[in-house]
């Protein structure tokens, strides 16, 4: 029969991690909170991203038109906030929309505002401008002041300001704390499998005797911790989609949320990105970690 050396490494990987199985499963458990934790933060980031996102495409600046413009220089106006860079959409308003907008944030008491009407309306026109990126609106806007015609303009820029700080903020903690995780994964799962390591010393060193390499010595217990770490990874989606699902379900029927109008990220979604990560520190963290058990026992 001919000797197949990778299932030899495989089986000998899965045997491990069945063999010990209360160490893999203190390794199990310890991987899958630190791995939740982590997803929390992530799904976190990716709805504070999916809102600046949503903001984006509806929030811009308003600029106001002076009253005095003739319809050529309003049309001159447009063009050059067009050719701007930055600037996605520009929609004119003109005054009777405007009154027209205001009557309706009045509501019932929109006949307050009937005097207003025709050569008596108060209000200005102007162009709703919505930006490619809202990193960019304080630089547009001083860029649009210096246009002729142009009375002022107005804008959300500390709401927006905020959430960017938000998102950004949340990136950081994010990064800052996959990094403690895999240390602390890693630590774990070296120190598992440096258990089975050590209760197999007298083996090993009888296959090093005679002639085994380092490299076939060492893959069934890089194996056993990769099997670890797909294990977690799998666990760990699986309570991370089903709790997020829950969650977000409630918060969509909110009414805080339909407040706002903001949607979440379905878990569908965001499943791609997340069963990629989650792999690959999974199989990553496995891989190093046993790596790091074995080199106490292997002249590497």
């Amino acid at each position: 029969m001919k000797y197949n050396r990778l299932g030899y490494l495989i089986g000998e990987g899965f045997g491990n991690v069945f063999k010990n199985k209360k160490s893999t499963g203190a390794s199990l458990m310890i991987m899958c909170a630190t791995m939740i934790i982590f997803g929390i933060f992530l799904i976190l980031g990716e709805n504070i991203n999916h809102f600046v996102k949503e903001i984006e495409s509806a929030q811009g600046i308003q600029v106001f038109i002076k009253n005095e413009a003739t319809q050529d220089q309003i049309e001159e106006l447009e063009k050059k906030i067009r050719n701007v860079n930055g600037v996605s959409t520009v929609e004119y308003v003109s005054k009777e929309q405007a009154l027209d907008q205001m009557k309706e944030k009045f509501g019932d008491k929109k006949d307050l505002l009937d005097g207003y009407e025709g050569e008596n309306n108060i209000f200005t026109a102007s162009y709703v401008v919505t930006l490619t990126d809202l990193n960019e609106s304080k630089t547009i806007q001083d860029q649009i002041l210096t246009f002729e015609n142009v009375k002022k303009i107005t804008s959300k820029d500390e709401t927006v300001t905020t959430l960017i700080n938000l998102a950004n903020g949340i990136k950081i903690i994010t990064g800052v704390i996959l990094i403690l995780l895999i240390v602390i994964s890693i630590f774990i799962i070296a120190n598992t499998i440096k258990l089975t390591v050590h209760a197999r010393r007298k083996e090993i060193s009888i296959m090093k005797y005679v002639g085994a390499t380092n490299g076939f010595i060492r893959w069934p217990f890089i194996v056993e911790g990769m099997i670890i770490g797909v294990f977690a990874s799998i666990i760990s989606i699986i309570i991370v989609g089903i709790a997020y699902s829950f969650i977000a379900k409630q918060l969509v029927n909110s009414q805080f949320m339909q407040v706002i109008n903001m949607s979440l990220i379905s878990f569908a979604d965001m499943f791609n990105s997340i069963i990629f990560v989650y792999m690959l520190l999974g199989i990553g963290i496995g891989a190093l970690g046993s790596v790091i058990s074995m080199r106490k026992y292997l002249k590497v």
